[in-house]
């Protein structure tokens, strides 16, 4: 099959096209005007900001995996970052959406990315699959996000919609943030450490995003996340054991809320202890769901 994938260049862009590859499928990356990938290197040219897809390139693909979008982590949320981050999800998935509804051979799959962000602050409660959404901020931008990918339902598509948890991977993302302070003998729990942490290999991500593209039960919006979350506290000790360091030096709540303002609350001190019923029903396994294991494996690899 031929699959389209934005976001190509991004942690989790190069890891599913390069498995895709290697397993019989063809990968053709939507190429944003300012990439320094060449439209030769099997590259199909979008630029949302002009509402423009190559649709002669794009023609006949059977799958888009749909991946973009600015970094959530990077940079304070002022109004213009907040802008931001809503254009490059929202707005750009409206108009691909609209785009690839406008092909005469229309992708049969749309696979599109959000987060668990979409659930808000929701402290010991259960959350699986079909829990609301929460109204932060970063609740309200999934909700429409994931909106606009279902639209791609209009014109056929079977659209499946990931929830990521938090990505572990020592190649980018959150983990090689998280761990620095621990190497460095300055670790801690960040501010009470009671807040959960709904985590997810690096592996297991792409092993889902594979999972949903070839297996026609996957539908609508899933938990991309281990079965088991964890507390903060009990990750940064579970860290500290695997890289052999001591783990004492909480960081202080309002020394991150001065630094990072309302992203702080967001991403570091919000609950969301998040299960992947829907996934797991489906017979996705997954590999390991110790935390303690999968950090191990992680860091030694390399992955």
């Amino acid at each position: 099959m031929r699959v389209l994938i934005s976001g190509s260049s991004g942690l989790i862009g190069t890891a599913i096209s390069g498995l895709l590859a290697e397993n019989g499928h063809t990968v053709s990356r939507l190429i944003r005007p300012q990439s320094r990938t060449s439209m030769s290197e099997g590259g199909v040219r979008w630029n949302p900001n002009a509402n423009d897809l190559d649709a002669a390139a794009a023609e006949g693909a059977g799958a888009v995996i749909h991946l973009a979008g600015a970094s959530i982590g990077e940079g304070r949320w002022t109004a213009s970052r907040k802008a931001l981050l809503r254009e490059s999800r929202v707005e750009a998935t409206r108009q691909l959406v609209a785009s690839l509804a406008g092909l005469s051979a229309k992708p049969k799959i749309f696979i599109s990315t959000s987060a668990i962000g979409y659930y808000g602050n929701r402290g010991d409660e259960k959350l699986t699959d079909h829990s609301g959404p929460g109204a932060d901020f970063l609740a309200q931008l999934c909700r429409d996000w994931e909106r606009e990918a279902m639209r791609a339902g209009e014109f056929g598509a079977r659209v499946a919609i990931l929830r990521f948890g938090i990505v572990l991977s020592t190649r980018g993302g959150a983990l090689p943030r998280m761990l620095l302070p621990i190497k460095l003998f300055a670790g801690g729990k960040i501010g009470t450490g009671q807040q959960w942490m709904s985590w997810v290999s690096l592996g297991d991500v792409v092993n889902m995003i594979r999972f949903a593209l070839e297996n026609e039960s996957a539908r609508g919006a899933m938990n991309v996340v281990s079965p088991n979350p964890v507390r903060n506290v009990d990750f940064i000790k579970t860290a500290a054991r695997v890289l052999h360091r001591p783990a004492i030096f909480p960081a202080p709540a309002f020394a991150l809320r001065l630094m990072l303002g309302e992203m702080a609350d967001a991403l570091l001190f919000s609950s969301q202890r998040v299960f992947p019923d829907k996934i797991q029903s489906l017979g996705y396994s997954f590999q390991p769901t110790e935390l303690g294991l999968a950090l191990a494996r992680i860091i030694s690899k390399k992955w």
